[in-house]
């Protein structure tokens, strides 16, 4: 049977991109008096049919509201909350006000009722199954994955309107279907865009284009990247000098062919993204230019816009410069072979394959080995992420997953890439030019606390972390050096991300506070990216015209909507990314029911633990399923037994069994599998 390995993740810069992380497992915070008095914003992210929880926007304990003081707020409504008053098991809160009312479109699966009428239960956190409403599309059955609208019946009580039918729900790759419909992410090109994405299939370079543009066919440049990747949109080439290093990066000039307020542009904008799936890629832009025209293909002539920076011996930057450029590769790299040359295990062909650009490779690696020195000098955090690597079958079902693991080359691409990234963002910055920036800000302090109150509990020292109002990104590498190497590693590790505030698109050049740089900006991917296109299009105009203030008067305003935009579609993406994830871990995981395994505690709430098994699945244990104890939530990392003192602890080695995996939902459950 073939089978076929899907990362499903984006190339490149990915440091950065972590911080959009899910803040259920987020440490308990106190709600203070003055937040009290002027309501909390939050969202209803769990619903019942007699209570509800709601999530604080700056992150924190989920907060309960009875269904009493709901204030007709509805699963997913953005709500005011006050009258916040902290329980022995938690905080509750009244709705003060419904802000934003949220979509009343749902997914779930269909089934029998306990009294032979068909139900809904959704895949949203909606605790209970809905009737159908009559006037339901027909021709589902039993098990199958639906759409529906939440609609009231003449007695006032929600029921589910049945709007599409997928098929059944026991199939992750039919599930990502309706996450895909759920995140309102659009996968079909319509006919005008199609239309132009033709025009540009068979377009090759002309003399013409060429004239004006930096000549750099002759020099030993290469791509790197998946063995499976079509969508070549950066490639680099780089030597070592007397004084340092001199670095190329070429990246696809995109702008050349989606012209503004073209049909293209239109949809690119639209879209904002190309979004990841286990199963597959939702490209930003048509294949026609994403893997044919914009594609940097070895030995073809392209058209680039190219970073040329010097660095000094120790990595700093000593000068930079933008060209539009023609380019021609002279070798589609590999990761898995670039690693191997590194490591010296490459084969006689791997080593014909690369001889033209060996030079220009070791000049890269090793440049990329000051940067990340010289990054970790300056206070940056090596955090760990956990991404996932999904072996699907010829029908498209989930029979493996493995954790990602990043080898020496694709460290090397992401070193260069955030260097070109910071050039650019620098030629902005310096020339007042209206810009797309990717700005991280500085942490909330309340978080930083929290974070403090972890890191102690956990028996590191959170000294660094004494004044919450003013940390650096050096404070937090330095809780990182503690916990490397010890069990609570991946957890601290999570834990940084979950503090950090959300990158983001924005105008201001505020910095990148993960990345300890006060400037920085996505450049390097403008096929699957809408903030490089629009970053390349400045860039483009400003060196043919060097006139500020035609770039202000041509892009102002269309870089606020840009990065606007953009951040949007970059956390609808990573929703329904980390949705369709969980669907497939459980698609897994349903062929191993019954079987026991050893994880690590990874999440502690008051209503149970969540476990990671070594190869990235996690699941939950509720705390009542362990035999013969009494548990008790510290609020922070633990849950103390009353009984025998014994405790569950983030970081902590648990043996558990899989007892439940529903694909629906992407839910995993595990009861404690040990003795006592």
């Amino acid at each position: 049977m073939a089978q076929k390995k899907f990362k499903g993740k984006k190339k490149g810069d990915g440091r950065e991109t972590l911080s959009l992380q899910d803040l259920a497992k987020a440490p308990h915070e106190d709600y203070k008096r003055e937040d009290r008095e002027k309501g909390i914003p939050a969202r209803i992210v769990s619903f019942s049919r007699t209570f509800a929880f709601a999530r604080p926007d700056d992150g924190g304990e989920d907060i309960f509201i009875p269904g009493r003081a709901l204030n007709n707020a509805f699963l997913g409504d953005a709500v005011l909350l006050d009258r916040v008053q902290q329980q022995e098991k938690g905080p509750s809160a009244a709705v003060k006000k419904v802000v934003e009312a949220g979509s009343r479109t749902l997914a779930g699966t269909i089934g029998r009722s306990e009294l032979g009428g068909w139900e809904m239960r959704a895949d949203a956190a909606l605790r209970y199954a809905l009737p159908l409403a009559r006037d339901s599309l027909a021709g589902f059955h039993d098990g199958d994955k639906v759409q529906a609208e939440v609609v009231v019946n003449r007695y006032g009580a929600y029921t589910a309107q049945v709007t599409k039918i997928y098929g059944t729900g026991g199939s992750a790759k039919i599930c990502a279907d309706a996450i895909i419909d759920q995140n309102q992410i659009r996968t079909e090109f319509e006919a005008e865009v199609r239309q132009e994405a033709r025009g540009l299939a068979d377009a090759v370079v002309t003399a013409e284009e060429i004239s004006g543009r930096l000549d750099l066919r002759a020099e030993p440049i290469l791509t790197i990247d998946s063995a499976s990747a079509k969508d070549l949109d950066d490639a680099i080439s780089a030597r070592k000098t007397e004084r340092g290093f001199e670095l190329g990066v070429h990246i696809a000039d995109v702008s050349h062919y989606v012209k503004p307020d073209s049909a293209l542009d239109q949809e690119a904008f639209l879209r904002g993204t190309s979004v990841y799936l286990p199963a597959r890629v939702i490209p930003m832009l048509p294949k026609e230019l994403s893997n044919g025209v914009c594609s940097l293909n070895a030995g073809t002539d392209k058209l680039t816009l190219s970073a040329l920076i010097t660095f000094d011996k120790t990595g700093n930057i000593r000068s930079y410069e933008f060209q539009k450029t023609v380019i021609r590769s002279k070798v589609r790299g590999v990761y898995s072979e670039v690693n191997s040359l590194f490591s010296r295990s490459a084969d006689e062909a791997i080593l014909k394959k690369y001889e033209p650009v060996m030079q220009s490779l070791q000049a890269a690696k090793e440049l990329a080995d000051v940067l990340k020195a010289k990054s970790k000098s300056d206070g940056t955090m090596e955090l760990e992420s956990t991404e996932s690597e999904f072996v699907l079958d010829e029908d498209g079902v989930c029979i493996d997953v493995l954790p990602r693991h990043s080898g020496e080359s694709e460290e090397m691409i992401e070193q260069l890439m955030i260097a070109a990234n910071q050039a650019a963002a620098m030629l902005a910055k310096e020339n007042g030019l209206p810009f797309v920036y990717r700005i991280h800000e500085s942490p909330d302090p309340d978080r930083v606390d929290s974070l403090a109150q972890l890191v102690n509990a956990l028996g590191l020292n959170a000294a660094s972390l004494k004044h919450p109002g003013d940390v650096t990104t050096r404070d937090f590498a330095n809780i990182m050096d503690q916990a490397e190497n010890t069990p609570v590693q991946k957890i601290i590790s999570h834990q940084l991300l979950r503090t950090m505030a959300k990158a983001r698109y924005d105008t201001a050049p505020v910095g990148h506070f993960g990345l300890a740089l006060a400037d920085y900006c996505h450049f390097t991917s403008p096929i699957r990216r809408y903030p490089d296109t629009m970053i390349h299009r400045i860039i483009s105009t400003w060196l043919k015209t060097k006139d500020r203030e035609k770039c202000l008067k041509l892009y102002k305003e269309a870089s606020v909507k840009a990065a606007a935009h953009s951040s949007e579609c970059e956390v609808r993406a990573m929703n329904a990314e980390r949705s369709a994830d969980d669907c497939y871990m459980a698609e897994y995981m349903r062929a191993h029911l019954g079987e026991a395994f050893m994880g690590v505690i990874s999440g502690v709430t008051m209503r149970g633990v969540f476990v990671e098994l070594s190869n990235s699945v996690e699941g939950f244990v509720p705390i009542d399923t362990f035999p013969d104890s009494d548990y008790q939530f510290d609020g922070v990392v633990t849950q103390y037994d009353r009984t025998t003192g014994k405790k569950l602890t983030i970081g902590q080695s648990l043996p558990v069994k899989v007892v439940a995996s529903d694909v629906a939902t992407g839910r995993i459950d595990f009861m404690y599998n040990g003795n006592d």
